[in-house]
């Protein structure tokens, strides 16, 4: 389907839009949500021009359309499906960036696997709020597209992995960087990305609250321009990033390490599951599902082991 051209007062789209017409083809679910997401903003940007009202009306007719040709999946009826297929999607290509830097395999591929690692995150907002690892993350993977990217066009080496600076001044001028770092790699006009923060190394009782699944009906276009909060689901097509090869640390554990992860458990007698809890745990079986698509089987494990706790003693 051709879209009309984005224009200058929805620039705040743009990177939204191009994300998905680049998962078109590769990933129905990115393109979905990237252009669910666009549209979400396009309507709170728009000043009702025509030609945002035919960029965003374009947008609601293909995400209608999609819908209609997706009805089996899941994610149609539950976000949780659809959350969890764009974490492990972006945490994948943050992964698979980071490694390259670390080994300073620097090039454009990494420049716009950190890059759109970080427009994933924004996407996620969807959902609600990020997590501390998802803002971490979106963070660095911003600053450090910009930071390589400057140095690429300026002639410079990268410094593999976050710069050694001091931690209050890179945590300030990490900021400064996430914010210059909306416009994509490309557009950018140059000035040089100051040091960030490294990469989150999460906390082990960290965990954030899941989102509830929802049953949507798809809105026609005429209900969103009166409700833009009222806006379609998106379906779900589980492929690797495209144009990257994810980098996966742990495929497949070793027989002494598989065994450290399993944790025996003792049921709780007469234990009460809340809704709430039997949510958490429909989130850790898609989490590991989603691990599963990556052969990443310790991910998988420990997401059952999680699910399993929670249903057999009511605690996390």
């Amino acid at each position: 389907m051709e879209f009309p051209p984005c224009p200058p007062s929805l620039k705040s789209i743009q990177h939204f839009l191009k994300l998905a017409q680049e998962h078109d083809t590769r990933d129905v679910v990115i393109a979905y949500w990237a252009r669910l997401y666009a549209l979400q903003i396009g309507l709170k940007a728009s000043t009702q021009t025509g030609q945002e009202t035919k960029l965003l009306l374009s947008i609601m007719d293909w995400l209608e359309q999609m819908k209609k040709q997706y009805a089996d999946n899941e994610a149609l009826t539950n976000e949780v499906a659809a959350q969890a297929h764009i974490e492990n999607y972006a945490l994948k290509l943050f992964l698979y960036a980071d490694k390259q830097d670390r080994e300073e395999n620097f090039g454009k591929n990494v420049v716009k696997a950190f890059y759109s690692s970080g427009v994933l995150y924004d996407i996620l907002q969807t959902f609600g709020e990020l997590s501390e690892e998802a803002l971490h993350n979106r963070k660095y993977a911003k600053w450090k597209a910009a930071y390589i990217h400057n140095c690429l066009k300026n002639g410079e080496t990268p410094i593999p992995g976050p710069l050694p600076d001091d931690d209050d001044e890179a945590e300030l001028q990490g900021e400064n960087a996430n914010a210059s770092a909306d416009t994509s790699p490309e557009e950018s006009a140059g000035g040089e990305a100051g040091p960030a923060p490294a990469p989150y190394q999460p906390e082990p009782e960290a965990e954030p609250q899941p989102p509830a699944p929802s049953s949507v009906v798809p809105p026609t276009a005429e209900e969103v321009l009166n409700n833009p909060n009222k806006l379609p689901s998106p379906p779900v097509d589980e492929e690797k990033p495209g144009g990257f090869v994810p980098y996966v640390p742990t495929a497949q554990p070793h027989p002494a390490t598989a065994a450290t992860i399993y944790q025996p458990i003792v049921p709780v007698a007469g234990v009460q599951i809340t809704p709430d809890q039997m949510i958490a745990a429909q989130k850790y079986c898609k989490y590991a599902g989603s691990a599963l698509n990556y052969d990443d089987v310790k991910t998988a494990i420990e997401n059952l082991q999680k699910a399993l706790k929670l249903l057999s003693t009511g605690s996390e």
